[in-house]
């Protein structure tokens, strides 16, 4: 073989060796640190409509606990994504206090409202947390039924309670309770696509 066949050959097998390390340590950071995600619905308008897409950071959990008002992705109770019931208990017309015991496999995107420990009720959408009403400037009116829910419930320790901006329009924890921490898979915090809504959340 020549010099330069052998110097061809070089080059071919370092281009291939580049390409596999380059989709090595793309699917790598997707598994491990931050994952695309596409909104599917309209239930966390207008603050993310359906079709854009947000960077959701799966390492940051690792070393901070989520937050009220932090908008996340994780997996909702068996159930909740077929729009069965997937409350544990009967909620007798009120918010469900506890989930199903299994988790569904599908992602939810919604945003915290209260963590364990706080006490909630719900005035027109709006949360009221320990006797509080909250600041809400994001969300979108509810209009509609499953506005208001004025008994009280105080969300579990190491449990989050999930609400879509869009009242009127989400699936949430006041049909299917709160969620555990490990069934959170990360905070969404940038928004990439459409390049009009790029920017962080």
């Amino acid at each position: 073989m020549s010099e330069k066949q052998r110097s061809k050959t070089g080059s071919l097998i370092e281009l291939v060796v580049i390409v596999v390390i380059a989709l090595g340590l793309a699917l790598g950071i997707q598994a491990v640190i931050v994952k695309p995600y596409r909104i599917p619905s309209e239930s966390m308008e207008p603050t993310l409509n359906v079709g854009q897409r947000v960077l959701v950071n799966r390492i940051g959990k690792r070393f901070s606990t989520p937050a009220v008002g932090d908008v996340v992705v994780f997996h909702p109770p068996d159930g909740a994504d077929r729009g069965e019931l997937s409350c544990g208990v009967n909620p007798q017309g009120g918010i469900c206090p506890k989930a199903v015991k299994g988790r569904s496999d599908v992602n939810f995107i919604k945003r915290i409202v209260a963590v364990g420990g706080d006490t909630i009720t719900i005035a027109d959408g709006h949360v009221i947390r320990n006797g509080k009403l909250q600041r809400e400037p994001f969300i979108r009116p509810c209009g509609g039924g499953s506005c208001t829910f004025e008994q009280p419930i105080t969300i579990p320790a190491g449990h989050y309670f999930m609400m879509g901006d869009n009242r009127g329009a989400s699936d949430d924890s006041r049909f299917w309770g709160p969620v555990p921490e490990d069934w959170i898979i990360g905070g969404a915090f940038a928004t990439y696509w459409p390049p009009n809504r790029i920017g962080t959340l």
